[in-house]
């Protein structure tokens, strides 16, 4: 049987709801630890945050975040520290589930200080290469979680909408970046910002360069079984931001790309990441994906109250269409 560990913020019964003459709903914020299930196709726990008032009975969306410890060690019990703060206290996902009311997903994945190269958090190459049960196909893993959370949810009175909401900072967008190209049939909308200097691009190659992931989609059929569709990708409602002063460079790191890599986006995408930014920008329009893309003076790789409200926004008008 299944092992759920749950903590509850306010002292008293998980299942506990509020009701009025017209909507039930969720009593109290809380959050739920759910154990890995190999037999399930995940070797990691995630996390579900349920804010209070999350409305029962009714389809609702569920968002996910992918965790971002930040740094590697071979410990998970720091990467589960990192990805519970994420979920109930400081990110913008927290902020985006509390304020619509809908519950968050955030995976445990680890961050191995002893493969170093391998960028989990980021879904880099090395990471879908890697044959290793418990590293192999993170995006394949945090599929089959989004499908267990909607059983455990279902337990709660709590249904979701059969695509989900993604948002990440950092890594964890540049993750979701990555994930919405392999998988962008499973996205009702996403949000992204300072993405650690590049975006991925619709492109199997530029100036004549083949582009494989997770620069671009050269290889697509090769390590995914199918090609791009481009077509399905395009329909994903996007809200790209970056901070003006935001100069967080993953590119020039080798746990992020390596040599060859880092020489094809220098040499024709940008060597900074403003020019980089504005490129990538031009290349998503030249392919009519039009994401939302805003660029926020005098900041750089954080966000502010004003930042998360936007993105709030952004995802209560996707909630609000039909």
């Amino acid at each position: 049987m299944r092992s759920i560990f749950i903590l509850v913020f306010i002292l008293s019964n998980i299942v506990s709801f509020a009701q009025n003459s017209t909507t039930e709903t969720f009593k109290n914020d809380s959050l739920i630890i759910v154990t890995k299930n190999p037999e399930k196709g995940f070797y990691h726990d995630y996390i579900l945050f349920i804010p209070k008032k999350t409305v029962l009975h009714k389809k609702i969306f569920l968002l996910v975040e992918p965790n971002n410890t930040g740094k590697i060690t071979d410990s998970i019990e720091v990467h589960k520290k990192y990805a519970v703060d994420l979920a109930s206290v400081s990110s913008v996902g927290n902020n985006i589930s509390t304020e619509l009311r809908i519950p968050l997903l955030v995976p445990i994945f680890p961050r191995p200080a002893s493969q170093p190269l391998i960028y989990t958090h980021a879904l880099d190459r090395d990471a879908m290469l890697e044959k290793l049960p418990e590293l192999k196909r993170l995006d394949l893993q945090l599929l089959e979680m989004v499908n267990d959370a909607r059983s455990v949810l279902a337990s709660m009175h709590i249904q979701v909408a059969p695509k989900f909401f993604m948002n990440g900072f950092s890594a964890s967008a540049t993750f979701t970046n990555r994930f919405s190209f392999i998988h962008p049939g499973k996205i009702k909308a996403l949000a992204i910002g300072g993405f650690n200097g590049n975006l991925m691009l619709p492109l199997d190659e530029i100036n004549g360069i083949k582009l494989n992931y997770p620069i671009g989609t050269n290889d697509f059929r090769e390590l995914f079984g199918y090609g791009f569709d481009s077509g399905i990708y395009r329909s994903i409602p996007q809200f790209i931001y970056m901070g003006k002063l935001d100069d967080n460079d993953a590119v020039q790191f080798d746990d992020a790309y390596n040599e060859n890599e880092r020489n094809i986006i220098n040499n024709n995408i940008g060597r900074y990441v403003p020019e980089r930014y504005l490129k990538c920008q031009l290349i998503y329009q030249e392919n009519n994906i039009t994401p939302i893309f805003k660029t926020y003076e005098s900041i750089g790789h954080w966000t502010t109250s004003a930042m998360n409200l936007e993105v709030i926004k952004f995802f209560l008008r996707q909630m609000q269409e039909k």
